[in-house]
């Protein structure tokens, strides 16, 4: 039963990737400029000019360049090679995708403690000013445009307090050894007590910022499958025979909505796994998002046609996960299968 749900969500995952990649192939060659005359600059004879373009690939038709690069990814697992670094995309990309996960976890972790949380008490205290409080906060969070809120946070809480960094991942007088690429697993592994601590100091404002839409998105829905839940006759039925009114909150009420929180909370995880582009570029943070920035500016078209399809690789990978987890959360949905 499980095996056949795989093997479905894997073909549907394929029909995706698939599509995706032709629509940001397609996309890609939309954007104005000539990557041969980035390269050479403006100087450059319509001799050499055409020399590169036809060493790049560029040269051809938009359908045999896709051919060639759909050829190469099933055939070679490659996404081919930058047009600035000549290095392998795949390759860069594995060395950009630790920061985009570090950030990305740091912010779904505040975004699951203060939503869920929050989500919880406006449930439990339905139409009080806690819950009237909860959800203004959570609607702030949604409208509220995360470059703007990023660059005040910068403002109060590095320009004027000093309590945390303004940029980057570590300061310049620390110095880490690159293991994993995550920062903060690398410190533990070498015992670096002072590196953990400065990366973690570097984490705490970029994740803030970044975790702002998922907590308020966590928190709505938090609250929308807690009071759900709390009308069942089997909650009451706990009330009269006199459990704990925290007990029958965490252990029966949360327990039986946690399948819509983890299926946002999934979705929100998919979602910043695939390059927080904004908060990167804000905060100098070396991640996917800014590589991406760097590359459309550069036109450096396999670059970006790699990253999107790893975009939508990372996410539609995480929301089988969350499908999967479905199994595990509920036994009802064991039995039946999906």
């Amino acid at each position: 039963m499980i095996l056949r749900f795989l093997i479905r969500r894997m073909a549907l995952m394929v029909v995706i990737l698939l599509s995706v990649s032709v629509i940001v192939f397609g996309a890609v060659r939309m954007i104005p400029g000539d990557p041969a005359q980035l390269i050479l600059g403006e100087r450059a004879t319509e001799e050499s000019l055409t020399r590169l373009r036809a060493q790049l690939g560029i040269d051809k038709p938009p359908v045999v360049q896709y051919g060639i690069f759909l050829k190469r990814v099933v055939t070679e697992g490659s996404l081919g090679n930058s047009i600035v670094t000549n290095n392998s995309v795949i390759q860069e990309i594995g060395q950009k995708f630790p920061a985009t996960m570090e950030l990305a976890f740091g912010s779904i972790i505040i975004a699951l403690l203060i939503g869920v949380t929050t989500g919880i008490l406006a449930a439990v205290y339905r139409n009080s000013w806690i819950d009237n409080l909860s959800m203004v906060m959570a609607l702030t969070g949604v409208s509220m445009p995360i470059f703007w809120l990023g660059l005040l946070l910068m403002m109060i809480f590095s320009a004027y307090l000093g309590v945390v960094p303004l940029s980057g991942r570590l300061s310049i007088i620390t110095d880490i050894e690159p293991v994993t690429g995550f920062y903060l697993i690398d410190s533990l592994l070498q015992g670096n007590g002072w590196a953990f601590i400065d990366a973690l100091h570097h984490l705490i404002l970029p994740a803030v910022t970044l975790a702002t839409v998922p907590t308020a998105i966590i928190a709505r829905m938090t609250r929308a499958s807690m009071l759900e839940v709390l009308e069942q006759d089997y909650i009451k039925t706990a009330h009269a025979k006199g459990v704990a009114k925290l007990k029958v909150v965490l252990h029966h009420a949360l327990r039986n909505a946690a399948i819509p929180i983890t299926t946002i909370a999934g979705l929100q995880l998919g979602l910043l796994l695939s390059g927080a582009v904004l908060t990167e570029t804000i905060f100098a943070w070396n991640g996917l998002g800014s590589y991406v920035v760097n590359a459309v500016n550069a036109r450096d078209f396999p670059v970006v046609q790699g990253c999107v399809l790893f975009f939508a690789f990372m996410f539609v990978l995480v929301n089988l996960l969350v499908d999967m987890s479905y199994f595990i959360l509920d036994p009802r949905i064991r039995d039946k299968g999906m």
